[in-house]
């Protein structure tokens, strides 16, 4: 009993029940058996690819990034500091970034983000957010556009709280890169979506995401961060191309 765990899945998909020891069971098994095999060697090509490649080297931060940071209205905790600028300094490395924020709610792991989005934009670099829930995303979305609102930054949020047609207007702006920061739910890893210049990508709670997600991510993006809601005992990394 101690084992077992409440299930964190992704917004909109439902998992399929077997019964233990059936033989709809075994054959789920094998199957994510072959998977994994398959995935692991996936990965060890893309991580050997990452050892190759350089990734974008953000410049210091100057006296508006200075500026954003007074604007946070609460006094940054030693951890949160060493969070931020331990972030900061990856982005100025040239080798791609793969960080893993870990802080319980409301230890200010937004605020890293923010920051480092900033430092991203002010380089004419585009960032996304990717999130589990729709309501998420809106939270999310509303800070972003307070915090940037004195700043020429656009933040669009893309997920199924918006039509249609405001979906494919956000798409094409992405596109086109007249969209600084997007932030959305799994709607960011369908195949229209494409990005101008994307400097940092940001996935929060990734333990709701899977391993496919985030391989299809890394393939494409430059450099990405991303932490859990809260921390786990052996949280597995994000993986950042």
């Amino acid at each position: 009993m101690g084992l077992i765990q409440t299930y964190m899945g992704v917004e909109g998909m439902q998992p399929a029940l077997d019964k233990m020891g059936g033989r709809s069971w075994e054959r789920a098994k094998a199957k994510v058996r072959q998977s994994a095999e398959k995935i692991a060697g996936e990965l060890l090509k893309i991580y050997a690819q990452r050892k190759i490649n350089a990734g974008h080297t953000f410049g210091a931060a100057d006296s508006h990034f200075a500026d954003f940071e007074a604007d946070f209205p609460f006094e940054e905790t030693p951890d949160q500091l060493k969070a931020i600028e331990d972030v900061l300094e990856d982005m100025r490395n040239t080798t791609p970034m793969d960080r893993l924020v870990c802080g319980d709610v409301g230890y200010g792991k937004t605020e890293v983000a923010l920051r480092a989005s900033f430092l991203a934009v002010s380089e004419a670099k585009q960032v996304a957010m990717l999130v589990p829930t729709t309501v998420l995303a809106e939270q999310h979305f509303a800070t972003f556009e307070r915090r940037f609102e004195a700043y020429p930054v656009k933040v669009a949020c893309l997920s199924r709280f918006r039509s249609k047609a405001e979906q494919r207007q956000i798409v094409e702006a992405v596109k086109k890169g007249t969209v600084d920061i997007v932030i959305g739910t799994h709607r960011l890893l369908q195949k229209d979506v494409e990005f101008a210049d994307l400097g940092l990508f940001i996935i929060d709670e990734e333990q709701r995401f899977g391993v496919r997600h985030k391989e299809k991510l890394k393939k494409c993006a430059p450099r990405w961060t991303c932490w859990p809601s809260r921390p786990r005992r052996s949280p597995a990394p994000c993986i950042f191309p």
